[in-house]
């Protein structure tokens, strides 16, 4: 089960964001039952996921633990960790550290439903009380 850290100790790339939306979906995974979750999705062969998983292990975003001959892979950081830093990241860099920005950015672009909307309102409520 992820500890909880808040980032790894460098930025992941869109390739091992894959292999960690695997691992944080069931873990721990085999290097073999990794791909069977995304190779066919992305056309990555077993090698492509192994050197994934070492660069994740690399990164400290992911701990193996070996069983016999094969070795088992589990996130080190939890997923609503690593979405808030990615997130905070993200506001800190288009929109000079300011949500608002980007939710106005978002409305502009006419890229919010009104349910995306209604759902905004009901989260500004509860964190308001």
């Amino acid at each position: 089960m992820p500890r909880g850290k808040n980032a790894p100790e460098e930025r992941i790339s869109d390739a091992e964001h894959a292999v960690m939306e695997a691992l944080w979906d069931r873990s721990p995974l085999t290097a073999v039952e990794v791909c069977d979750r995304v190779c066919e999705q992305r056309g990555w062969s077993m090698p492509t996921v192994k050197t994934l998983l070492s660069r994740l292990v690399g990164k400290g975003a992911v701990a193996t633990e070996a069983e016999g001959r094969r070795f088992l892979y589990s996130p080190l950081i939890a997923r609503a960790d690593y979405v808030g830093g990615e997130s905070r990241r993200l506001v800190d860099r288009l929109f000079g550290g300011r949500p608002a920005s980007l939710f106005a950015q978002l409305a502009e672009s006419e890229a919010l439903t009104d349910e995306d909307l209604a759902e905004i309102e009901k989260l500004l409520g509860e964190m308001r009380k």
